[in-house]
């Protein structure tokens, strides 16, 4: 493998890893909202918005995954 591709690669890896961890630690947000350690309005409002909307984005995507809905009878 050249220098480059394994560059390349381990960009690729991080960014995943990225993903993950930024999964986690809105996990983690929203825990310590839960339990009243932390207010929304704690956060800067650049935090909020990013914050939203990835929740919104995250929705949107799970409603287009769900084939069924709640509503549906099952036979």
């Amino acid at each position: 493998m050249s220098m480059a591709s394994d560059h390349e690669r381990f960009k690729q890896d991080l960014s995943e890893l990225d993903a993950g961890f930024i999964r986690v630690l809105e996990d983690l947000i929203d825990a310590l909202i839960a339990n009243g350690s932390l207010r929304l309005t704690d956060l800067p409002p650049q935090a909020l918005e990013k914050l939203a909307e990835r929740k919104r984005t995250r929705q949107r995507l799970q409603g287009a995954l769900n084939l069924i809905s709640d509503d549906d009878a099952i036979l």
